[in-house]
């Protein structure tokens, strides 16, 4: 089967060998080669695929960073937020850079860095409630 292939390859390149000295041959006017068309195809084929990539990874990565930004930008005292570590607490104080959380029912605080904050919670949480007596 190899051996067949070979011989295909090798007759074509033959008759290749033999068409271009008559292209050669003709009025001297250039003829043109396929090699142009190839060239956009493959321009046109990286253009899709930076399009690609920019539509499915680049362009939500940056709408998910603007939203969380805007997340940390509008927090406030009393607001209830999740950490990354999965704790839940009560913003008490806020400085530029850390917050000061206050959790449970014995109201235990803490001193965490802004970025630490996963979401704010709309719900109260059970373990916030005051103590019952």
């Amino acid at each position: 089967m190899m051996l067949n292939f070979a011989n295909i390859l090798a007759e074509a390149g033959q008759a290749v060998a033999v068409a271009a000295p008559e292209a050669v041959a003709g009025d001297g006017a250039a003829t043109p080669t396929a090699g142009g068309g190839e060239l956009m195809t493959t321009i046109i084929m990286m253009v899709a695929m930076v399009a690609i990539f920019y539509f499915l990874l680049i362009r939500p990565q940056r709408k998910k960073d603007k939203q969380v930004k805007n997340m940390l930008a509008a927090l406030k005292v009393g607001d209830r937020i999740c950490t990354i570590g999965g704790l839940y607490g009560t913003i008490a104080g806020l400085k530029d850079d850390t917050v000061t959380l206050t959790m449970g029912s014995m109201q235990n605080t803490i001193v965490i860095a802004r970025w630490a904050i996963r979401s704010v919670e709309n719900v109260a949480l059970e373990n916030d409630a005051e103590p019952q007596i």
